[in-house]
């Protein structure tokens, strides 16, 4: 008889250790990390009079929406919003996108466009860190996010409609937008969807922040 021990005989606390909770810090150290990165890059966000006339063709249109910092912003939070209460908040981020760019190409806009895109910003963050379990919101929630989401990236939208190019450039700079518009927001739906809910609930609060220096910043 052998005193060494079998695996089979082994205490099941040895062969499968229990995984205790990660500490705190340790835990959302990177999406903190990513909050302060994206609140420090808003802080750099344009004020209304240096918004101006876009120019050049599709790779124009492609960099429009990352190069502007309340745009791209409105992008990871609209993604960030459909990947925490409904993945049906991206139509209506389409919806909302498509009419406000619309209206804004026959010149329409609206006094303090700027404060609202960016308060816009912040709506979509605060109605996002209300969302609870991810996917589960009820229907009173999604439907206000719906709107609020929708109303947001129709400001936004209005907001590149009156910097479109004009004239033949117009149609493919537009396909860019649309085309790197479309790749940020699914892609941080899809990225989110892959990590664990903290991340996506650290980076909705990086959004309310960013989105209130924007605010400042307007």
């Amino acid at each position: 008889m052998g005193c060494a021990l079998s695996q089979n005989t082994l205490p099941s606390f040895l062969l499968f250790p229990r995984r205790g909770p990660k500490p705190l810090m340790k835990r959302f150290l990177l999406p903190l990390t990513l909050l302060a990165a994206l609140a420090a890059m808003a802080q750099g966000a344009l004020p209304s009079e240096a918004h101006g006339t876009a120019t050049g063709g599709a790779l124009d249109g492609l960099a429009h929406p990352l190069m502007g910092v309340d745009h791209l912003l409105m992008l990871l939070a609209a993604g960030t919003a459909a990947s925490q209460i409904s993945l049906m908040l991206l139509p209506w981020a389409l919806g909302g996108g498509v009419l406000g760019a619309l209206m804004g190409s026959t010149g329409w806009t609206m006094p303090l466009l700027e404060t609202l895109a960016a308060l816009a910003i912040m709506g979509v963050a605060a109605l996002t860190l209300q969302g609870g379990s991810r996917g589960r919101a009820d229907r009173a929630l999604q439907a206000i996010s719906a709107g609020v989401v929708g109303g947001g990236m129709a400001i936004h939208g209005l907001l590149h409609g009156l910097e479109a190019p004009a004239g033949t450039a117009s149609l493919l700079w537009w396909t860019g937008a649309l085309l790197s518009s479309a790749v940020v927001c699914g892609g941080t739906v899809l990225l989110l969807r892959s990590l664990p809910q903290g991340w996506g609930r650290a980076m909705a609060l990086a959004m309310l922040m960013a989105g209130g220096l924007a605010v400042l910043a307007s």
